[in-house]
């Protein structure tokens, strides 16, 4: 540990891969919108530019959303119990509150509304600092609950690949043989087809979803693992207290988890930080391509499809600042990568 905060680049990565974590468990508790999926829509307020500020106002919702427990919060956000509206100006007139309400950039609306309907602050300014999507939802909202996805993809489709690689790639490398010669026909196999192209094959065959994209990026993830596992333990099993293993009569089972598995794990972490971010460019692409997480569900490839038109027109952020988080995540993971390779490096 010493060794990996030593170096910067690692201690960087892990400092930002803290932070996303942090944002990932209590994401709704940050973000601005803390509705469900941050998908609070105000059509009117559409494709601001960063720092727009504009006023709300709070209308009673007709129907009462009710008081959901922390957990639940935590989780899955709270339902808005207002209905916001913006507004250019308004002034209260006894038991009422008339308002301008804005339809479009130069259009207003004048209207009048009981104050018994609003919240007991009626109006509240609020300033969206990376602009709002199409829809007129909150950028920063998006991408601060947007970081589960990614995270999640990186863990789930981690945890599959090395269960299945570390498994195969240890049986081929201990057993030799046919046994090898059968696993390692399965990885050319494997090997031999696109990657993205048996994602798609695996998210077409389990369908669209938030959980089917994890299960298919860890199924195409194994490979890498299984060849390294298989050509560490061939080295391994025969040095002298593999053979010890065998003379005192110990199973294979217990030879393969308790004495060669342990002294493989530096190598199988560094490309365990390197399947990490590869999961997350890899379910960013499907989300952009329409096969990954599904609307409304926030994911940083999904709001890069929604906004990369706005690349080449007046709002390049929309499509720039979900583009900007995947780098950075991934620039993380594989600084600690690399940081992780040096600091198990024993020969050194």
């Amino acid at each position: 540990m010493k060794k990996l905060l030593r170096n910067k680049g690692a201690a960087f990565g892990l400092i930002l891969i803290v932070c996303s974590l942090l944002l990932a468990v209590l994401g709704y508790f940050i973000a601005p919108d803390a509705s469900p999926n941050a998908n609070r829509m105000i059509p009117e307020i559409g494709s601001k530019k960063p720092g727009f500020e504009v006023q709300l106002l709070r209308l009673q919702r007709e129907q009462n959303t009710g008081s959901p427990s922390l957990w639940h919060i935590l989780l899955y956000g709270k339902e808005d119990s207002w209905q916001y509206v913006p507004v250019n100006s308004y002034q209260i007139q006894k038991d009422s509150l008339i308002y301008q309400r804005i339809i479009d950039d130069h259009i207003t609306e004048r209207k009048a509304i009981l104050l018994k309907n609003t919240a007991a602050i009626p109006v509240i300014s609020t300033r969206f600092y990376l602009g709002t999507d199409k829809f007129g939802r909150d950028i920063v909202s998006r991408l601060i609950i947007g970081v589960r996805v990614s995270l999640a993809v990186g863990f789930i489709a981690v945890l599959i690949s090395l269960s299945i690689g570390i498994f195969l790639g240890a049986i081929a490398g201990y057993f030799r043989g046919k046994t090898d010669d059968i696993i390692m026909w399965l990885l050319n196999v494997i090997w031999s087809i696109p990657t993205l192209l048996l994602v798609f094959a695996i998210t077409l065959a389990l369908g669209k979803g938030f959980w089917q994209v994890f299960i298919a990026v860890g199924l195409t993830m194994w490979v890498n693992v299984a060849r390294l596992v298989r050509g560490q333990v061939m080295a391994i099993r025969e040095l002298e207290y593999v053979e010890a293993t065998r003379v005192l009569g110990y199973s294979h089972m217990r030879t393969i988890v308790k004495h060669i598995l342990p002294n493989i794990l530096g190598p199988v972490l560094v490309i365990a930080a390197g399947n990490f971010a590869s999961a997350i460019v890899i379910e960013a692409g499907l989300s952009f391509l329409g096969v990954g997480v599904q609307p409304p569900q926030p994911s940083w490839g999904l709001m890069i499809k929604e906004n990369y038109n706005f690349i080449i027109t007046n709002n390049p952020m929309l499509a720039l600042a979900p583009g900007i988080a995947i780098m950075l995540l991934v620039l993380a993971f594989n600084l600690l990568g690399n940081g992780l390779r040096d600091a198990l490096e024993v020969r050194k």
